[in-house]
């Protein structure tokens, strides 16, 4: 499997992900958006920065069950609750200082939403992976 990621002439400087990220791959790994919800269903504790972490934790969860890794990832989506753009720094900070750093080198997407599934929910991230 190959990932070629890029940032053509012509686009603006990004934070650490790429515009472009190409893929030669057997099989695609498509993870459900993963919240911050432990096994036990409950939603985790600690605001902002302990959903985070639990998500995370699930992500890698998810990528281990499907024999893939955070560098096999091809594409995010993370979706926070807020409108203010330290909230949404804050998650891009704490997913890219966290094991899962090489997931965000690639194609990239970091909204802020006004609601997302379960109540007090406040983020959750879509990934895509490539083996």
């Amino acid at each position: 499997m190959a990932i070629e990621c890029t940032n053509p002439p012509g686009l603006h400087a990004t934070p650490g992900y790429h515009h472009v990220t190409k893929v030669e791959a057997d099989r695609l790994v498509f993870l459900a958006g993963q919240c911050p919800l432990r096994e036990s269903g409950d939603l985790a504790e600690g605001g902002l920065a302990g959903q985070t972490d639990q998500v995370i934790q699930n992500i890698l969860t998810a990528l281990e069950s499907a024999g893939a890794r955070p560098e096999d990832v091809v594409r995010t989506v993370i979706y926070v609750v807020s409108s203010a753009r330290e909230d949404l720094s804050a998650v891009w900070a704490q997913l890219n200082d966290s094991p899962l750093t090489p997931a965000f080198n690639t194609a990239s997407t970091l909204l802020g939403v006004a609601q997302l599934g379960f109540p007090g929910q406040l983020v959750e991230v879509d990934v895509t992976a490539a083996l």
